[in-house]
């Protein structure tokens, strides 16, 4: 049997059945990668002999009668995680010697549950694009047309995947980094609640691997369904015990249903900064079908759905705040010049970018507390729906597309050329509040490449929209092979 593209939950079952072992599955694994990824570059470093070992230590320890959540199961990891032994880059060249002596505090969690870690996907430069190549390790291609992009930043990751090397693999998510690679690869992944995971050892190289308080960015699982997500979050989730103690672990609270029937879930297609293509729009409405079918509530407007333009425009001034910190002296007095010359009723992306890019301490004051008041919108909403369903990205996967100024290149939504980075703007609904996001599969455009949507969940309700993902998932049949 072929056990390549098994769910994580399903190799685990036939591991303790003795059906397996995970040395069979580990080989199977390595040589699927050994065979297919030349064409794919998804495993930029690999670490086959510690992980054979690993799976032998493994089958000893089931034969010892031990049993784990992930024992024997092989996954990936990001390369933007520390493992110790291993280089850890971020793409960028100047690193190519950093090799970390400790484990992330994500990779101590895989391992500590057993799992059976092949190697490190490949990421963007810095982790600071929507694609993922860079000098050191070449370009990650995607699996459904080798032309095209597998996302970033945790685009190795979701390559990965979809073409089999290993059942599960953990990414990081600032700007969709998570969700927009399974959106683009047709797998499924999940943005978790603001400070639920811990990402102590995911730090620009070289480090130092310190605990730390993000305010947008979060490790994530990646999976091949939507139940395998669930098995992961659970072992990655939990503060860190540097800061809060080794036995504290957060509960989250359960889902808020468990039929179809009872979700009320709003559906948004439409943003105001940029168009929804044909082919996404096709996916979030064949979704909002199969949950009207299912008998759930489904509602296309709602008055209290926080506004998407002021919302948009407080994500970037946030995601671009910390960007000129460490400029020289004389680069940011330009840039406060050419800020303030902008208009007032500027209400541009460009111009949130400029402006975060000098954000002066009071402004930064003020920009806190637009988001708490956007945070409170979000509860309000929630009291009402149980998910939102919206886009990732207003297109499948585009064209690689390397051109050294980023600011030069387009998006093709339909035929019309749009700024590139603008279609961060989906990522960036549910960051800026923090909220949890699950990414899931709809099908395919009619390109024949993969299409997703995101789920919406409240604060710390992640398993709410993992539940709907799992409902929606077996209607809709999740994940495919790529052809």
């Amino acid at each position: 049997m072929e056990w390549n593209f098994e769910s994580a939950e399903k190799l685990a079952a036939a591991l303790r059945a003795g059906d397996v072992t995970s040395a069979e599955l580990t080989d199977g694994a390595i040589a699927a990668i050994e065979r297919d990824d030349a064409a794919i570059n998804a495993i930029c470093v690999k670490d086959f002999d510690r992980a054979r070992d690993a799976a032998r230590e493994a089958d000893r320890a089931r034969a010892r009668g031990e049993d784990r959540p992930l024992l024997g199961i092989p996954v990936t990891v990001k390369e933007s995680y520390d493992v110790a032994g291993l280089p850890t880059t971020w793409g960028m060249p100047q690193h190519r010697d950093f090799v970390p002596a400790e484990d992330a505090l994500q990779v101590a969690r895989l391992k500590a549950a057993g799992a059976v870690v092949l190697g490190k996907t490949n990421v963007p430069v810095g982790l600071q694009d929507i694609q993922s190549f860079n000098p050191l390790y070449g370009a990650t291609n995607n699996p459904w047309d080798r032309t095209r992009t597998s996302g970033g930043s945790s685009g190795g990751s979701a390559a990965a995947l979809a073409s089999g090397f290993g059942a599960l693999s953990i990414g990081s998510d600032l700007a969709g980094s998570l969700r927009t690679p399974a959106h683009f690869c047709g797998v499924h992944a999940h943005k978790p609640t603001l400070g639920l995971v811990a990402t102590r050892g995911m730090v620009p190289p070289p480090g130092p691997a310190l605990p730390a308080e993000l305010e947008l960015a979060v490790a994530g699982p990646m999976a091949r369904t939507a139940r395998d997500l669930t098995l992961l979050l659970d072992v990655m989730a939990g503060p860190d015990p540097l800061t809060h103690g080794v036995a504290y672990r957060l509960e989250l609270p359960p889902a808020r249903h468990e039929r179809l029937a009872d979700f009320r879930v709003l559906v948004v297609e439409d943003h105001p900064y940029i168009p929804t293509g044909a082919a996404v729009r096709a996916g979030v409405n064949r979704i909002a079908d199969v949950l009207a079918a299912g008998g759930a509530r489904v509602d296309r407007h709602s008055p209290l759905l926080p506004d998407l333009a002021d919302a948009a425009e407080l994500y970037r001034l946030f995601l671009f705040s910390g960007s000129a910190a460490r400029f020289p002296v004389g680069e940011l007095a330009q840039l406060r010049s050419r800020a303030a010359e902008l208009s007032p009723d500027d209400r541009s992306l460009e111009a949130a970018v400029l402006r975060g890019m000098v954000l002066s301490h009071a402004d930064r004051a003020a920009a806190d507390h637009r988001r708490e008041l956007l945070r409170h919108q979000w509860r309000q909403l929630f009291a009402e729906y149980d998910a939102v369903l919206c886009p990732i990205t207003p297109t499948p996967a585009f064209p690689h597309d390397h051109h050294p100024d980023p600011l030069k290149r387009v998006l093709d939504i339909d035929g019309t050329a749009h700024p590139y980075f603008d279609q961060l703007v989906w990522a960036g609904v549910p960051t800026l509040p923090g909220l949890p996001a699950t990414a899931v599969p709809t099908g395919r455009s009619a390109e024949g490449l993969p299409v997703g949507v995101q789920l919406i969940g409240p604060m710390y309700e992640d398993r709410t929209p993992l539940k709907l993902a799992e409902l929606l998932e077996r209607e809709t049949g999740g994940f495919r092979r790529p052809a």
